[in-house]
């Protein structure tokens, strides 16, 4: 028997470290070639690492959320042959790997799964492996009786699991974890839900008075790192205006039962008709779909109209981009739509597919609210922000009648973007949206 060592691979795209965002085995796991070990996170592009050999997990190199450097040890294996961990000098066979060089150190938890020591001391017994049964018979699986968790512990769980949870009405403190140290995985939801809906929601009115805390880690953490940086550098104007998308709705309903032999089109929603809009009123102020480099003092002002859509994830906020937006019909941006927003939401979209924006959309469907104050995607210098349609009574000098409104609250970075010039824009959009058929005209 040996071992193998395991190391982050390089993921591209020069990246020179990752952020480890989840755990998808434990010590004492027997793990087949291909299985997925854990997931990274560069930027927005989650990448899963799977396992190149066969054999038995005896070491996990990292913590939920530590920064680990590309070609760092992350994965010790016992492994049927020689493996590929040569033995140094003096010490045994079963410890000769060196410990990982990973940024930062991790800091050990209460309850940490044991792991083989690299350099034991010469009155202590060396460390061996511990079988599988031992191991998951001991700290690696814990009873899931769905005891309550002691007060003052604080449960271990992905932001995936958390939110399944949250979702379940799931009070975490009463999931016992099978991970390491006690880690809550899907599997643990899984069976506290199986034991009955009696104990898998909170009821009553008993006093609460625990205090989690979660750590930030993965897309959470970079939405933060970069809203943070947005408002921080950008002094935001924000203006809104109200749009009668009666007209609108109704063509939008006509071409969508449009039917044509041998032509497959998506189904068409506002966001496609909104685009090409954006793309009209932006050819009389290409100033609007710029970059601007604060640091430098340059406006990258760019041809290409690569609108960025944000969209919500299980996992949070991300922004796919419909790439050169002046190029592609309505029906073509609705297609494009609709394929990234499926790429973001099952955690396929690639890095190419979430970056390169130069403006953004916003939109909160349904709950879109009457009014909102969207936060520019920075280094961008201005966001559109699709507010909830309503149907109010409008005043037509003679009398209210039903029209179907609908605000637009778009944000502008006032470095660049002067009020007049960004009411000008908005007001061209106002125009074309009331005016549909114009947005066919070249």
């Amino acid at each position: 028997m040996g071992e193998h060592i395991i190391k982050l691979p390089d993921v591209g795209e020069g990246v020179a470290e990752a952020e480890l965002v989840e755990w998808h085995v434990k010590i004492g796991d027997i793990v087949r070639e291909d299985t997925v070990l854990a997931a990274v996170m560069t930027d927005k592009a989650t990448v899963e690492i799977p396992s190149p050999v066969d054999g038995e997990i005896l070491w996990l190199g990292a913590e939920i959320g530590d920064t680990v450097a590309i070609g760092s040890p992350i994965v010790r294996l016992k492994v049927a042959g020689e493996g590929n961990a040569k033995p140094q000098s003096g010490e045994a066979e079963a410890v000769a790997a060196e410990p990982p060089a990973k940024l930062p150190t991790p800091k050990p938890e209460a309850a940490a799964p044991p792991v083989v020591k690299t350099s034991p001391k010469s009155d202590e017994p060396k460390a061996k492996p511990a079988a599988p049964s031992a191991v998951s018979k001991s700290t690696a699986q814990p009873s899931v009786s769905g005891a309550p968790r002691p007060e003052g512990e604080r449960p271990l769980a992905s932001p995936a699991v958390r939110l399944r949870a949250k979702e379940a009405g799931i009070d975490l403190r009463q999931v016992a974890g099978s991970g390491p140290a006690g880690r809550i995985g899907h599997e643990d939801i899984e069976a506290f839900l199986a034991r009955g809906p009696q104990v898998a929601k909170a009821s009553g009115l008993a006093r609460n008075d625990a205090v989690q805390d979660i750590k930030v880690v993965g897309l959470r953490r970079k939405i933060a790192e970069k809203m943070s940086l947005s408002k921080s550098r950008i002094p935001h104007i924000t203006y809104v205006e109200e749009i009668d998308v009666t007209a609108l709705e109704e063509l939008r309903a006509a071409l969508n039962k449009e039917k044509r032999p041998g032509v497959e089109r998506p189904k068409l929603t506002l966001l496609p008709f909104l685009m090409r809009a954006m793309v009209k009123a932006i050819s009389d102020q290409p100033n609007l779909n710029s970059l601007f480099d604060d640091e430098a003092g340059i406006i990258h002002q760019h041809g290409g109209i690569h609108i960025g859509i944000a969209a919500q994830t299980p996992s949070g906020l991300v922004v796919p981009v419909v790439k050169h937006a002046e190029a592609r019909d309505i029906w073509d941006c609705g297609a494009e739509v609709i394929r990234l927003a499926e790429a973001a939401k099952s955690g396929t979209a690639t890095r190419d597919e979430l970056s390169g924006s130069t403006i953004t959309i916003t939109s909160l469907g349904a709950m879109g609210g009457v009014a909102t104050t969207p936060v520019i995607n920075h280094p961008e210098v201005a966001i559109i922000g699709v507010n909830k349609m309503m149907v109010r009574p409008v005043w037509d000098g003679t009398q209210f009648i039903p029209r179907k409104m609908m605000n637009l609250s778009s944000s502008f970075d006032h470095r660049v973007i002067d009020g007049w010039d960004a009411a000008v824009f908005i007001q061209r959009i106002k125009t074309l949206l009331e005016t549909p058929a114009l947005i066919f005209v070249d």
